[in-house]
């Protein structure tokens, strides 16, 4: 639940959050405890299905306008190579890590892209709370039975946002729907300095045949008139094809020689949500967290010989403190 301190915090700005998302359905029945692990296996292959190698294609359209006089954009698709790898499985959390690979096949250049922590009957989720902010928000403990957290970090490993839900079959299709959740602007919103401000979300993912799909349903809010108003909705459909005709090794080797950064550096982001209550970081449209640009290019160094690992680690850590405030 969102904090006094938050909505204070807003308050001074003028600005006001929507109210704390909805519940995406009542409690799940309890049933007996074969079904109940019968049913956590299960859910845990969808979830490790979705590692692999993909050929992506990002379809982003913005369709009714809830504000009279806004035109929607016009549709955006945009697409590469994702490799997806499981960093962290310990059973109730699998923790996996997409990395894009880019650039001509002589030479490629992989790019460490987001990450998504999912764990099992979770107790709180760092959820977003308005401008540069995130906070540790409660799950009912009504709500938590059978369910699954899906917390989404950018790519210099800060949050993005986080829900939770259950996975279930319809019509013979496995799915996990969150609750309502908000999120801060896409960059490919944000450099364009739009009359909105955050996006309130349901998420979706689906195996396929050949893949998975993530099918986000946005409505992106305007806070600047001291009421929290919608001003257009977009539809997002990521779909993930099986397909490693790319120099997959490239993705491979760059996390071969940055993966103990990268873990170092989502150590020191998890020690200052707990000591400090949250996240408190300064965002620019461009890229993020302000010290995105930095940490990234510090994995980049230690993949060409450029700087020692220790040394990287030793600045990623002061880059975070220096950067972060309590809540």
């Amino acid at each position: 639940m969102k904090t006094i301190k938050t909505i204070a915090a807003l308050a001074l700005l003028g600005l006001a959050i929507p109210a704390s998302p909805a519940l995406a359905d009542g409690p799940i029945p309890e049933v007996g405890e074969a079904e109940e692990q019968a049913k956590f296996e299960a859910d845990r292959a969808i979830i490790l299905a979705m590692a692999g190698d993909y050929n992506v294609r990002f379809d982003m359209q913005e369709s009714t306008p809830w504000r009279e006089g806004y035109e929607p954009l016009d549709r955006k698709i945009s697409g590469g190579y994702e490799s997806v790898r499981v960093i962290e499985d310990t059973g109730t959390r699998i923790v996996l890590q997409h990395l894009l690979v880019v650039g001509p096949e002589d030479a490629p250049m992989v790019i460490k892209h987001w990450r998504q922590d999912w764990e099992y009957e979770p107790a709180r989720i760092l959820a977003y709370a308005g401008p540069n902010r995130w906070e540790w928000e409660d799950v009912p403990e009504r709500m938590r039975n059978g369910r699954w957290a899906q917390t989404v970090w950018q790519v210099d490993d800060s949050p993005r946002y986080a829900g939770w839900g259950e996975w279930t079959e319809t019509n013979g299709v496995s799915r996990w729907r969150s609750n309502w959740t908000q999120r801060p602007l896409a960059r490919r919103d944000a450099v364009r300095h739009p009359v909105y401000d955050l996006y309130t979300a349901i998420n979706r993912h689906q195996l396929t045949p050949d893949g998975w799909i993530h099918w986000q349903d946005n409505t992106k809010m305007d806070l600047a008139t001291g009421e929290a108003e919608p001003v257009v909705q977009e539809y997002v459909l990521n779909t993930y094809t099986h397909f490693d005709d790319y120099d997959v090794s490239a993705a491979d080797t760059y996390w071969a020689a940055t993966e103990d950064y990268w873990a170092a550096v989502r150590a020191q982001w998890d020690a200052v949500a707990n000591s400090n209550g949250g996240i408190a970081i300064e965002e620019e449209a461009e890229t993020g967290t302000v010290i995105s640009g930095e940490l990234l290019e510090m994995g980049n160094q230690i993949l060409s010989g450029e700087l020692a690992e220790a040394e990287a680690i030793s600045r990623a850590v002061a880059l975070i403190e220096a950067n972060t405030a309590s809540l």
